[in-house]
């Protein structure tokens, strides 16, 4: 019995030696304590700023033309010549088309020619009225001789009728003669409007362009017989200098839409779209009359420079209306995390752990993001690494990679 004892003991003794040098095994080989904090999260932040930022309305939008003219033929005939190439930009009054002018300077020769006819008329009826004057002033000079001499009874009563009736045939000649140079210089008026509409019709031999732009696709080409006024244009000639950019908003922004237009003209950026570069920039110059009630917007445009042709006609477009400023925090906008509860924010605190806030974020701005509520200026926040994240991890922030 005292030997089995004996040997128990020495075996609770070599089992403790074994669990021992097992113990020492595991710290050597480099294994942390079970207690041991674990390590910081490297991650990056950017400070909470508070700055000036804009008032903004966001929209999609639709680049179209400032002015838009279909070229169309005012008379009929053949075309001889195009003075212009696709898409081509032509200056007002540049020569667009020249039609066969032959038969309209046919009928200009010919209306010329009625003009000097009708002249030589008027000329002739003045002169027979300025010679059957003169005999009108004859007579009567006649008619008072032989009234005196008729009293005297010293010459007979049926001369003085015969002179009382040649003064009524002339009287009543001259007045013929007026009437004609009336007519004649009627005539002269007709004959000098048809030279002129022989005139008109020469000049649409040759069609011009009404207004700076470009040219779209050629529909006739040398040698086509055109009709005038026909229902499809020649050409398509957009002014894109400036350029109009369309689009609608919400009618509940209409009545700060007119509050700061009154105060001053308001800028529009047009973006492409889910881009964040602007392209050009230009000011709202038009609101409609009439809120569209089938989709509660009202239609705005603004007018763009467009020098350098940016914008193009049927082009889409992000457009951001700038309303004013005001002051707002900002954070970048990759900080701003979604959760069950709504976006939040991991702050990092000055003991380098991490809590997480939610916040209100408000309008994005670019790379930024407005936070209307759950922060405060110069607060940090993590803007890359949240996924290793729990609310009181030590983190260790890195600087920001340049970009």
């Amino acid at each position: 019995m005292t030997t089995d004892r004996v040997l128990s003991a020495a075996s609770a003794r070599a089992l403790a030696a074994v669990l021992l040098l097992s113990g020492c095994s595991d710290s050597a080989a480099g294994k942390p304590a079970r207690n041991a904090a674990p390590p910081a999260v490297p991650v990056t932040a950017a400070d909470a700023v508070e700055k000036t930022v804009p008032i903004q309305l966001t929209a999609v939008g639709n680049a179209m033309a400032y002015t838009t003219v279909g070229i169309k033929s005012q008379i009929n005939g053949q075309i001889v010549q195009v003075h212009f190439k696709e898409g081509q930009d032509v200056r007002k009054n540049d020569l667009l088309f020249t039609i066969d002018p032959r038969p309209f300077e046919a009928a200009l020769r010919q209306a010329e020619a009625a003009l000097r006819q009708r002249q030589a008329e008027v000329q002739q009826a003045i002169a027979n009225v300025e010679r059957d004057t003169a005999q009108l002033t004859n007579a009567r000079v006649q008619e008072r001789r032989y009234r005196d001499l008729v009293d005297k009874e010293l010459v007979a009563r049926e001369q003085y009728d015969q002179l009382q009736t040649n003064l009524a045939a002339m009287e009543a000649t001259v007045q013929a003669d007026r009437a004609a140079v009336e007519n004649a210089k009627a005539s002269e008026r007709a004959a000098q409007a048809n030279l002129d509409n022989a005139r008109l019709l020469l000049g649409y031999t040759e069609i011009r362009v009404p207004i700076d732009g470009r040219t779209g696709n050629l529909l006739v080409q040398n040698g086509n017989v055109i009709k005038a006024n026909d229902d499809s244009p020649l050409v398509v000639i957009n002014q894109v200098h400036p350029i109009y950019v369309s689009f609608s908003v919400p009618e509940q922004h209409l009545a700060d839409i007119k509050t700061y237009r009154a105060r001053g003209l308001l800028r529009v950026e047009a973006r492409l779209p889910r881009q964040l570069e602007t392209i050009a920039t230009g000011d709202l110059t038009f609101v409609n009359n009439a809120v569209d009630q089938t989709t509660g917007t009202i239609q705005l445009k603004a007018t763009f420079p467009n020098t350098d042709n940016a914008l193009w006609p049927g082009q889409f477009l992000d457009v951001v209306l700038t309303l004013t400023s005001r002051t707002a925090i900002v954070v970048p906008s990759q900080a701003i995390q979604p959760g069950q509860q709504g976006p939040f924010v991991f702050v990092v605190k000055p003991d380098a752990t991490v809590e997480s806030r939610l916040v209100a974020p408000g309008t994005r701005l670019g790379a930024e993001t407005i936070i209307e509520q759950g922060l405060r200026p110069g607060e940090r926040v993590v803007t890359d690494g949240q996924i290793r994240l729990v609310p009181g991890a030590k983190v260790e922030v890195r600087p920001t990679k340049a970009s």
